[in-house]
């Protein structure tokens, strides 16, 4: 599968994935996150259920706290 993930194009062998699956592969381990597919946000209750396709965009921003 196909993917733009961050504005970069990405593979993966899978057919689909979920939100969930892509974040423990690429091992993004933040807590705040923003994550949008095509432009949708997507909420955290979401991530184990919203899938990505073949040819979707995927951003994926983690949030930082500071001073």
């Amino acid at each position: 599968m196909d993917i733009t993930l961050n504005n970069r194009p990405q593979f993966f062998d899978e057919n689909r994935l979920t939100i969930a699956e892509i974040l423990k592969l690429k091992k993004f381990s933040f807590k705040m996150l923003v994550i949008k597919v095509n432009g949708k946000l997507i909420r955290k209750n979401q991530y184990d259920a919203q899938e990505v396709f073949d040819g979707d965009n995927v951003q994926i921003i983690h949030l930082i706290s500071g001073g």
